[in-house]
């Protein structure tokens, strides 16, 4: 039975999920959101797509990460005493003023004890899991040939071994290397070695420059590699989560493709970055971001990570979905709802530009000028109804968070023109902004109940709204933001998870806690001075990871288990901002 016991292998070209067992259950080609050639995670209707080491009479597994890594390293033990080591990553690392981050996946098998027999078995699968794929092959290699792209195994196994999946005494390392079609110049074992230890100096290199807090390091540096790996190098994209269709909960259609870059979402990836020090991200994502915006400055709430704007929705009847509980989507409908929240998105993702000196290129004139056009969209939008962050399909509606977020927006802008000295334009949008708080306020904050509501004209309760001191809306200390708290901790709360709200949507009422949510609420009750009892429960958030550390977007009301798509970056973005506001002190240390 599928399951989100998954490790994460990339290298921001490509990614790919690794279970327990050192099984590839899911990995697309050339790109995050390309074919899934490794689909065995949405249960192909035909046999394969995986690519397995199994281990005859396996017994047990052990898996970590190669400490401050995406190296994956999983020992399997058989009945009779016998192990073996698989390392799985993708390489990547600096060469030539630039990265060298191929399509391709290396696995290095070795034994440790005993005298265990294996079989290889790599079965990809073509368009979405409706084919099986032309087999070609040398005296050195395999070719799997997909519909848009040829896969390329080079290998030091006699190719007849993996070719006819005929199990065979591990008595040697043994390397494949999965990647493009494209001739080996060098030996297989010597370039895998090579790359393994580019690949982990690159990424320790890249954890050492974080400004990780002194408590839960190891959990904040998982969160920081996670995100990271969800960046799409190319164009600067950062995809919501790796997988599509992932439901929510246990037979939902809440089935979703998140191999896209919805800017919300990835502002709220820069941000967190940006707080751990990791600000290339944010310069990136920007360039993606620059290269989206149009003549008259209007955004979609999504794109794909080529740039792409329309991503039509449609369900894939050749895979029966997690744990056969389908549909599985590809494409995304919301990229063509209002969703007005994403021009304050984008200005907050842009902020640190223009005040952070360490950056070679910071922010000026010209680039605040094309801020400005989505300044105006903002002011224009603020109060008009849509869909909101969560993306509803069957109404429309003021929501406060979208309102607050082009609020910011604009607030951010006439902080960025007094930064640079531009006193007039600093003054148009103040007076906007002041003119927006106030407005927003009439509307959201409801004096009968106490309390503010996210849905202006229903009064529904929304766990966003814990956001509102985050983002200077209103002040840590002001009653009206710790009565929200309260009434969201006793409205929403579910045991220690959070609901998103409680009311019905297009699909029900909801039957998992939304990660983020929690993390949400954590932050929420340190802002208002309920510290011991955030940092309890954000304890108690961090056992409900998987066993590498990872967190999908969902959990279930009972138990640790995980739902929704995988790895979701918004799940580690609110673990390191957690993190970050609750953790002790550096000086506490010395």
């Amino acid at each position: 039975m599928s399951h989100l016991d998954l490790g994460l292998i990339g290298n921001c070209s490509i990614a790919a999920l690794v279970d327990r067992r050192a099984r590839i259950v899911w990995g697309c080609v050339p790109a995050f959101d390309g074919d899934p050639a490794f689909c065995a995670l949405l249960s192909p209707q035909l046999d394969g797509g995986d690519f397995s080491i199994e281990l005859a009479d396996c017994v047990g597994s052990e898996q970590a990460y190669v400490p401050n890594t995406a190296v994956l390293r999983t020992v399997l033990h058989d009945a009779r005493g016998g192990s073996i080591e698989i390392v799985d990553f993708a390489p990547r690392w600096k060469q030539y003023d630039r990265f060298y981050r191929p399509v391709m996946l290396v696995r290095s098998i070795r034994p440790l004890t005993g005298e265990p027999r294996i079989r290889v078995r790599i079965r990809p699968l073509s368009d979405y899991g409706a084919r099986v794929p032309e087999i070609t092959w040398g005296s050195n290699h395999v070719r799997y040939v997909l519909s848009d792209f040829t896969l390329r195994l080079n290998t030091n196994t006699p190719i007849r071994m993996v070719r006819d999946e005929i199990p065979f005494l591990l008595d040697r390392e043994l390397h494949f290397v999965v990647g493009p079609d494209e001739t080996f110049t060098q030996s297989v074992s010597g370039f895998a070695r090579d790359a393994l230890e580019k690949t982990v100096d690159y990424w320790r290199e890249w954890v050492r420059y974080l400004s990780i807090p002194l408590e839960w390091q190891d959990a904040v540096i998982r969160s920081a590699i996670t995100l990271k790996l969800c960046q799409y190098d190319e164009t600067g994209a950062i995809i919501a989560a790796v997988t599509t269709s992932i439901p929510e909960y246990a037979h939902t259609a809440r089935n979703w493709d998140y191999r896209y870059c919805w800017l919300r979402d990835a502002a709220f990836v820069v941000r967190a970055l940006n707080r751990l020090g990791a600000t290339r991200t944010m310069e990136e994502y920007l360039r993606y971001v620059s290269n989206l915006i149009t003549g008259d400055g209007t955004l979609q709430p999504l794109y794909g990570i080529g740039l792409e704007r329309e991503l039509h929705e449609e369900e894939v009847p050749t895979l029966a979905g997690y744990r056969g509980m389908g549909p599985v989507r590809r494409g995304n409908l919301a990229w063509i709802q209002p969703q007005h929240d994403v021009y304050g998105s984008v200005v907050l993702a842009s902020t640190q530009l223009f005040f952070d000196r360490r950056l070679n290129l910071p922010g000026d004139t010209m680039h605040f000028r094309r801020l400005e056009q989505l300044g105006e969209h903002a002011f224009a939008l603020f109060e008009r109804p849509d869909a909101g962050l969560w993306e509803f399909r069957g109404r429309l509606e003021v929501h406060t968070y979208s309102a607050v977020m082009c609020w910011a927006g604009c607030d951010r802008l006439a902080k960025i023109a007094r930064q640079l000295h531009l006193h007039e334009r600093a003054q148009f949008w103040r007076m906007r902004a002041d003119a927006m708080h106030a407005r927003i306020t009439e509307l959201a904050y409801r004096p009968d109940l106490g309390h503010f509501v996210e849905g202006t004209s229903s009064g529904r309760l929304d766990a966003v709204l814990l956001l509102l001191a985050d983002l200077g809306f209103v002040a840590p200390d002001d009653p009206r933001f710790a009565a929200t708290v309260d009434v969201i901790g006793r409205q929403l709360r579910r045991g220690d998870g959070m609901l998103r709200y409680a009311d019905p949507d297009d699909f029900g009422v909801p039957e998992t806690s939304f990660t983020i949510c929690t993390f949400w609420y954590i932050d929420a009750l340190a802002a208002v001075g309920r510290v011991d009892e955030a940092r309890a429960l954000f304890e108690r958030a961090l056992e409900r990871r998987n066993h590498l550390g990872l967190l999908s977007e969902d959990l279930a009301l009972e138990g640790n288990e995980l739902w929704g798509n995988f790895p979701q970056t918004y799940s580690h973005v609110g673990l390191i901002n957690a993190a970050m506001r609750l953790s002790r002190p550096w000086q506490d240390a010395t």
